[in-house]
């Protein structure tokens, strides 16, 4: 029989401290645009991009000691398989396991290991992973989202329904998972509804963690691949033959000597699947009705700098691993228009595959029939989509109370609309994030208190336009330029904000504000006083050093360390900004010691794609043997493995 537990799950981890009080402003991925080179017709390059962050702040402390954590999660099982749903981390499916065959089918990480990855910055690897809204990995891949259990009249089995309001296309959706008694999957049941009377532009990519194995082969039923490739500062986006338009077979995962994401062009009338076998014919499937039409597989690639990436996000015991995704655009570099007062919902099944390994291992297409006959068998698409039309009304729309709670953004949406959209979901009452909100609605008027969160849709910023104004409205009607990208009447709302009151909050809006228009000089002193005006604030240091940095302000960060409390000047970010300024200004021993700490220092919250550990070391090299009258190549370099990074280099040297 099916059966569905809640359980604490209690694992080893650095903890992730609060949020930061602050807006994220900035968006590091705002300069990278995606331009097509050849043969990428019909897809939505950057459309639906964002050049900030907000309503968001960031989620950056987590540099602490490892430690017993607890989080709220849920198991369903059968006969056939056990699954591990985490209410308190996104929802994510941390593992699958097959209890016949005694393997775990997706990367069940012993440690959460959070890194700078996602929207928000925290992210931790293995499972599975839901993100909708916007590019990248989901705002609340970290943080808890309504939990609520029920049981489907007709299949008879427990469902555990994830769900929320996603707040950058202001759409409620809920993710059901399903283990019916005999069933050797997984059923997972997203539901979108754009309850507004806009177009909305969509973006979802469940995201799979997979331990990577030895000659194991990815097949997915396509001849092409979209891949993108970095040439100065943008992405060129070709669509290129697999399994060889690589120069290599990239069906078998070790081959990628650096990290590179696929995005497979599946045929419209084909069956939208991916899966991963190995020698022996045993292997993880992932398939999806066909609105679910994008397929992607992520690998790490084989450089030293990949390898210590990935090792860094995931326990010494856990394998290494790739991401298998699927998504509703054929790739990530774009979201697809999802039309006003419209539901899109879809069927995924995650299971065990098992095929004849002499049909695999030889010519594509021979693989590729012998899996989908296979599926087919096992798992008739008319299976998934049935099961998709029966548990409509069984399931989806069947009103469950919530378990565990979410956020207050749902519920004051249905405030402001005035709509009971999605009624079979309970979003409970408006919490302490939305009371300023709440004022503003019922009384067109903000108290002077500090912020306690952040809004940048369209209704409202009417409000906002049309408040009492004190110094808060206008610092949120500064905001709401801002995303609108009208500098003018940004800066001006904050001077009449400045007015009212001055505070760290109106301060740090103008110091973004002077710096995104290049009046830096301005901008150094501001971040410097606000540093100044909360000494203790991690995550206010680090945002503030790093603007200082891309600056050329080196003496400003020293400065900084002056005042700093001690706590956070130690953080390894900070430690690591704090050696950069020591460099450039020609410090260069006193900066290697700070890098070479402990035998080179692991700085936890460095972005994916950042390389400033290596770079400022080789820059230390290369300048002290310019004071010894040679020149130092940066090739020639060797960067120790606590502060490589580099993604896109290939392999020099044996993996440690």
């Amino acid at each position: 029989m099916s059966e569905l537990n809640i359980i604490k799950k209690k694992i080893q981890g650095r903890r992730i401290g609060n949020a930061s009080r602050f807006p994220a402003i900035d968006n590091p991925l705002k300069q990278l645009s995606y331009i097509a080179r050849e043969n990428v017709e019909g897809l939505f390059l950057n459309y639906g991009r964002m050049l900030d962050k907000l309503p968001y702040t960031y989620q950056d402390d987590f540099d602490g000691p490892m430690e017993e954590l607890e989080f709220d999660a849920v198991v369903l099982e059968n006969d056939f398989l056990r699954a591990e749903i985490v209410v308190s981390l996104g929802g994510r499916l941390w593992a699958l396991y097959d209890k016949i065959e005694k393997k775990e089918l997706l990367l069940n990480n012993k440690q959460f290991l959070p890194g700078n990855l996602a929207l928000r910055n925290a992210w931790f690897a293995g499972g599975v992973e839901f993100n909708i809204g916007q590019f990248g990995h989901d705002a609340q891949t970290c943080s808890p989202r309504f939990a609520a259990t029920l049981t489907d009249d007709v299949l008879k089995c427990p469902v555990l329904r994830i769900y929320e309001f996603n707040r950058d296309r202001m759409t409620p959706f809920q993710i059901d998972f399903f283990l019916p008694d005999e069933s050797k999957f997984l059923f997972v049941r997203p539901r979108i509804h754009n309850q507004t009377e806009s177009v909305q532009p969509m973006y979802w990519w469940s995201n799979a963690a997979v331990p990577e194995i030895e000659d194991a082969r990815l097949i997915v039923p396509a001849q092409e691949a979209y891949t993108a490739a970095y040439s100065e500062g943008q992405r060129l986006v070709e669509l290129l033959s697999i399994p060889n338009g690589e120069g290599f077979d990239s069906t078998y995962t070790k081959n990628f000597p650096v990290a590179k994401d696929h995005f497979y062009k599946i045929p419209d009338d084909v069956r939208k699947y991916e899966s991963y076998i190995q020698k022996d014919g045993y292997g993880f499937m992932h398939a999806s009705t066909k609105l679910l039409k994008g397929r992607k597989l992520f690998v790490w690639g084989q450089g030293e700098g990949s390898h210590h990436w990935q090792r860094r996000l995931i326990a010494p015991d856990t394998p290494d691993y790739i991401e298998m995704q699927a998504g509703l655009a054929y790739s990530q570099m774009e979201c697809i228009p999802m039309p006003p007062s419209t539901v899109w919902e879809w069927i995924e099944a995650y299971g065990p595959i098992h095929v004849q390994p002499e049909k695999i291992f030889g010519h594509w297409d021979t693989a590729v029939d012998s899996v989908t006959r296979e599926l087919d068998r096992i798992l008739p698409e008319s299976t998934l989509d049935s099961l998709l039309k029966t548990t409509r009304s069984t399931m989806a729309e069947k009103y469950a109370k919530a378990t565990f709670s979410g956020s207050g953004w749902g519920a004051l949406e249905r405030i402001i609309t005035n709509k009971n959209f999605d009624p079979q979901l309970d979003f409970g009452t408006p919490g302490k994030e939305q009371e300023e909100w709440l004022m503003l609605l019922e009384k067109g008027q903000m108290n002077d208190s500090a912020p306690e969160s952040f809004m940048v849709q369209d209704q409202w910023f009417e409000l906002l336009k049309n408040a009492n104004h004190n110094w808060k409205t206008l610092y949120h009607l500064a905001l709401n330029y801002y995303r609108r990208n009208d500098m003018e009447r940004a800066l001006d709302c904050i001077d009449k904000s400045l007015r009212f009151q001055q505070n760290e909050w109106n301060l740090h809006a103008l110091a973004y504000f002077r710096f995104e228009t290049g009046r830096y000089e301005e901008a150094a002193a501001l971040f410097l006083q606000i540093m100044k005006m909360r000494n203790n604030d991690l995550s206010l240091a680090k945002t503030c050093t790093k603007h200082l940095l891309a600056m050329k302000k080196y003496q400003n960060v020293l400065d900084s360390f002056v005042f700093l409390d001690p706590k956070v000047a130690e953080s390894p970010r900070l430690q690591m900004n704090h050696a950069t300024a020591l460099a450039y200004l020609g410090y260069l021993d006193e900066a290697e010691k700070i890098l070479l700490k402990d035998g080179g220092m692991e700085i936890w919250d460095v972005r994916e794609g950042e390389f400033s550990t290596s770079e400022i070391y080789i820059y230390i090299q290369q300048e002290k043997a310019k004071r010894n009258g040679f020149t130092l190549e940066a090739e020639d370099v060797d960067v120790p493995y606590a502060l490589d990074l580099r993604m896109h280099k290939p392999a020099k040297r044996n993996k440690k």
